[in-house]
């Protein structure tokens, strides 16, 4: 049994080589060496988590490089002593704000020294990597003669996510290595592999365990590894004709997902490939002055900026959940789907509903989500072990938190509450997953209103990342708190709002939907208005989205929201509600705007002659949703205009490279929007009036 245990607890413990001296004379790297004069440089960026390749740590490794080339050991291990991973990327914090292409290719050039200066080393040189090992981590370890990976490694490209390309060499090492059909595909989409995928397309050499580090270390540095080579197929699809083949077939596939125009990266990355695949040494220098002149893009620095929010909003949901149960009222595609995801992230869930279908169809989709994104069969069926069907509601006694998901009817809701909260913990959080009801209406039956919580989800919970947590006048602090904490733990976003008809994404999201009703009024064609919202980056037009959505629930938001803020918003047309009344609700009945089919809408394509789409149709759709987020600020409803960004990014995917509403209208210019949005007032009326936020808005 004891020897068991060590075994199991040798995998956990990193295989360093020996014990470096605590005293080295470097930062970020400790070196040492052992018994067959084998030179370990462990990476340990100083007073951080993961290591990341900033300028100084990249100088410091340069000068380690030339001292282990005096020094002239055996051989070389590079191997992370952070146990989160090898190397998580570049530091992208030296990417903000950057302007001047050429100060940025002077310092990408600088860096691809450093690399190319590992790569030079006369002697053989071994990436031992465990964890994340991506984007420059990734380049390093293409930079080593051999690549061995620990099981659960995970390898990858992402800086396509950030509108960039890959910058320390790694667009020539990896084509060169691997197929470029499938080494492309990894950096055109940012995925990532697992260590057995890395191995099957070459990228790593061997596989291995912790515990078997040292052995496999030797076989490489001895020659007896039998190491990946890039075979006849990867050296014949990087010939000149066959680029040219290849690359247009991956802009046509890259163009399927965006425009050149918005997202210049992937499209520079296939041109550079094209122009210099055949020749390693042209494409490490192109690839400088590539990388160089997409950082200085709108879209990257907006698309930084995104990853910056993303971090900010991670930070505001704090640590420390005490949420071990949850308990979910209402399993309709709300409840279960919140219900499934909150037990794929490891917390216990007991599923209530008044009949066994919903539940069913709940646990169903499950399955169906835990079997795309978890790896191990295992581990989805342990995430199916802890969503619990309870018909009779008894996990609410046990429930850290409750979530009401039932239909949007205050009466029902109260009478949900009346019979769960006598039988709650004392410490127990309620929340509604409202999004439509203010929380002080929902408060006027409970005996502690200071418990109950909004926890907003939005659809479909697995792809959209925002969580609005919605607060009323008398909430206990530290039920906030946890509440945060908890979005967190369930790796969400949680944006804290105070709690007013529609909250921020649906208050923001209603306009845009509306006048896209207004517009079908005035007889131009629905094809045109999504084509509209789209040409300035929306995931999809409004139209598509109504349908999506549900146009039972559009027109429940829109009614409850004019109750509110009456001629702001867009009037609701009449055909509209007929066709709710005829039963016509978009996706969900198969027949909305349009027809759909397996989940998709069936659109036959504008015609060639015809309207097109003009600058005042994208205004009116995108430049309410500026101005009710202006509005919110203004009334205290968010109190920070990133997170606002961010809401409007994470929960409803608006053109992340534009950096959210209010950075396009700073980008744009405050007054360009003001005058803009009151020529459209004069035209089509006072639902366009900009709101005084702009006064002070910066």
């Amino acid at each position: 049994m004891d020897s068991k245990i060590m075994t199991v607890l040798a995998d956990r413990v990193l295989e360093l080589g020996p014990r470096p001296a605590p005293e080295g004379p470097y930062k970020h790297f400790k070196f040492t060496r052992d018994a067959d004069g084998v030179a370990w440089l462990l990476f340990d960026r100083a007073d951080a988590s993961a290591n990341t390749l900033s300028s100084d740590v990249m100088e410091e490794f340069d000068a380690v490089l030339a001292a282990i080339e005096t020094e002239r050991p055996a051989g070389l291990v590079i191997r992370s002593a952070k146990p989160s991973g090898f190397i998580a990327g570049a530091d992208v914090n030296e990417f903000r704000g950057a302007g001047d292409a050429g100060m940025v290719e002077t310092r990408i050039r600088a860096a691809h020294a450093v690399v190319d200066h590992l790569e030079a080393l006369k002697l053989p040189t071994v990436a031992v990597i465990h964890g994340f090992c991506l984007g420059g981590g990734l380049e390093v370890a293409l930079a080593c003669q051999a690549r061995i990976a620990i099981e659960g490694a995970r390898f990858g490209f992402p800086e396509v996510m950030l509108g960039l390309h890959p910058g320390l060499g790694g667009t020539a090492r990896f084509t060169a290595l691997v197929n470029p059909t499938q080494s492309m595909a990894l950096m055109l989409t940012g995925r990532t592999i697992d260590a057995r995928r890395a191995k099957a397309i070459g990228l790593v050499d061997t596989v291995t365990q912790e515990r078997h580090v040292q052995g496999a270390v030797k076989d490489a540095l001895f020659g007896r590894l039998k190491r990946a080579k890039p075979g006849l197929l990867t050296r014949a699809a990087n010939l000149g004709p066959v680029r040219g083949l290849l690359a247009k077939r991956m802009r046509a596939e890259a163009a399927k997902a965006a425009s050149r125009e918005h997202y210049p990266a992937p499209y520079a990355l296939i041109d550079l490939w094209e122009a210099h695949g055949g020749s390693k040494s042209a494409m490490l220098k192109a690839e400088q002055a590539s990388f160089a002149k997409l950082m200085v893009t709108p879209t990257a620095q907006n698309l930084i900026r995104v990853f910056f929010l993303r971090e900010q909003m991670k930070k505001a949901a704090g640590a420390g959940s005490t949420v071990k149960h949850v308990h979910v009222i209402g399993a309709g595609a709300m409840g279960g789907d919140i219900a499934a995801w909150c037990a794929g992230q490891g917390v216990r869930v007991s599923l209530a509903d008044m009949k066994p279908e919903p539940i069913a169809g709940a646990v169903r989709r499950a399955a169906d989500l835990y079997g795309k994104i978890i790896r191990k069969p295992t581990d989805v069926r342990d995430a199916l072990d802890r969503l619990i069907p309870d018909m009779d509601g008894e996990g609410v006694r046990n429930a850290d938190l409750i979530i009401e998901a039932v239909p949007e009817k205050l009466e029902l809701k109260q009478k949900v509450y009346a019979g769960i909260e006598p039988r709650m913990k004392p410490g127990a959080i309620l929340a509604t997953n409202t999004s439509s009801i203010p929380l002080q209406d929902l408060r006027t039956t409970l005996a502690r209103p200071e418990r109950l919580v909004g926890l907003h989800f939005f659809n479909p919970v697995s792809r959209l990342q925002l969580v609005e947590v919605v607060s009323h006048d008398g909430n206990d602090a530290q039920v906030l708190k946890e509440a945060l904490a908890f979005v967190g733990a369930i790796d969400r976003l949680p944006l804290p709002v105070k709690s007013s008809p529609g909250f921020l994404v649906n208050r923001a999201l209603t306009p845009y939907m509306l006048e896209a009703m207004v517009m079908l009024d005035e007889k131009i064609d629905q094809r045109l208005i999504d084509a509209a919202a789209e040409q300035f980056g929306m995931p999809m037009g409004p139209i598509e989205l109504a349908d999506q959505v549900g146009l039972d629930i559009c027109l429940d938001v829109g009614d409850m929201l004019r109750t509110k803020f009456g001629d702001l918003l867009p009037p609701t047309p009449a055909w509209l509600r007929e066709k709710v009344a005829k039963g016509e609700l978009g996706r969900k009945t198969g027949k909305g705007f349009y027809t759909w089919k397996d989940g998709k809408a069936e659109k036959a394509p504008l015609p060639e002659t015809g309207p097109r789409v003009t600058d005042q149709m994208i205004d009116r759709l995108v430049l309410p949703m500026s101005n009710v987020c202006v509005a919110a600020l203004r009334e205290g409803i968010v109190d920070d205009a990133d997170a606002v960004d961010g809401a409007m990014i994470f929960g409803t995917g608006y053109a992340p490279f534009r950096g959210g509403p209010l950075n396009y209208a700073r980008t744009r210019g405050v007054e360009n929007i003001v005058s803009t949005l009151r020529a459209l007032a004069e035209r089509f009326g006072a639902r366009f009036a900009p709101d005084p936020g702009w006064d002070n808005f910066k």
